[in-house]
């Protein structure tokens, strides 16, 4: 497991203590005796020093990634980059790494974040790939060779050439699981999976992923269009009195939106209509039908067929999976807003 200042904790360690369980915790748990460890788990860096990672956590690599020159499977864990910038020339020396280790027979597997590293090495050129929601855009634009699936949260496509991406951060699950059972039968995952508690994402990533509204700053008609849109993205017809706003034709003024933003006119006016019904299913109880006009669809149907294709879920069931959440938040007894503590 390569580790980094950028990786995120949680990620690191909780694949680590899973993996680290595998054949000796569910024996425990069951006979009352621990059985024999599965794996054989390691945590490296590039130089396998202690040091910080993300949220101040200590990590103590058990060796600099040079000294294992051999591996059945090697994890790139989640090393967190900013979404405008991609990490071009920034892992040179992790990437031979990464490289060898593959031409060595290694399975290569990333989570997160962790696919820019793969990416960087060149090892996505070509392939199916999974990666967080919120790096689509950053891929598009940066690798364009790489075939990102947005929806997926543990891909492999690219299995067969020893290529494996998990998608978001939680998707270490999936990951942790499929790793098992590759490398220890179906049992041993099984057991896995019960001694933790881990289940799937089955709806995917649409569910969770939300709209990149960053506002263009190298097109100044662009940038003034987003922000008009995102107060009247409700109006009927919003593309066609955005045109007039700005003097531009239509073919330019989509162009130039496409150029600076990566959407179309329409499908950006259509994610922040998503945006905001999805809001307002997370909050209240006002019925779909409703939602739709409210968003500015005046078609009930086009409505629900537009948010299954944009979100992977009817409004309804969309609702359904964040509820919990809302009755969480207004059933608790203690709280910043509560006078019992």
């Amino acid at each position: 497991m390569l580790a980094a200042e950028n990786t995120t904790p949680s990620v690191l360690y909780g694949l680590y203590d899973v993996l680290y369980s595998v054949g000796a915790v569910f024996a425990d748990m069951t006979e009352g005796a621990p059985g024999p460890e599965s794996m054989d788990v390691k945590i490296v860096s590039q130089d396998g020093r202690p040091f910080r990672c993300a949220s101040n956590v200590l990590v103590e690599p058990q060796a600099a990634m040079s000294a294992i020159e051999e591996a059945d499977a090697v994890v790139v864990c989640d090393m967190y980059s900013p979404i405008s910038k991609a990490p071009t020339g920034e892992y040179p020396e992790i990437a031979a790494w990464l490289r060898g280790m593959h031409e060595r027979g290694a399975l290569v597997a990333s989570v997160c974040a962790g696919a820019l590293v793969l990416a960087e090495a060149g090892l996505l050129d070509g392939r199916d790939a999974a990666v967080h929601w919120a790096y689509g855009e950053l891929f598009a634009q940066n690798y364009p060779l790489v075939r990102v699936q947005k929806n997926c949260v543990l891909c492999l496509a690219a299995e067969a050439d020893g290529i494996v991406t998990a998608g978001g951060v939680t998707s270490w699950q999936e990951l942790a699981l499929y790793l098992t059972a590759t490398f220890c039968g179906h049992r041993q995952a099984c057991e896995t999976a019960k001694i933790h508690l881990l289940a799937g994402h089955e709806d995917g990533q649409l569910p969770f992923a939300a709209m990149n509204r960053r506002v263009n700053t190298s097109d100044l008609v662009v940038s003034e269009c987003q922000l008009w849109l995102a107060e009247n993205f409700t109006l009927p017809n919003p593309v066609q009195a955005m045109a007039a706003r700005t003097g531009l034709n239509g073919r330019t003024l989509s162009r130039r939106f496409g150029a600076a933003t990566g959407r179309s006119p329409i499908e950006y006016v259509q994610g922040l209509r998503i945006e905001e019904a999805k809001r307002i299913l997370e909050n209240n109880s006002t019925p779909a039908e409703d939602i739709g006009a409210l968003v500015g669809y005046e078609d009930p149907a086009s409505f629900r067929r537009i948010f299954r294709r944009e979100v992977g879920l009817s409004p309804a069931a969309y609702r359904k999976k964040f509820a919990p959440l809302r009755t969480f938040a207004e059933g608790r007894a203690w709280g910043p807003d509560r006078s019992s503590r």
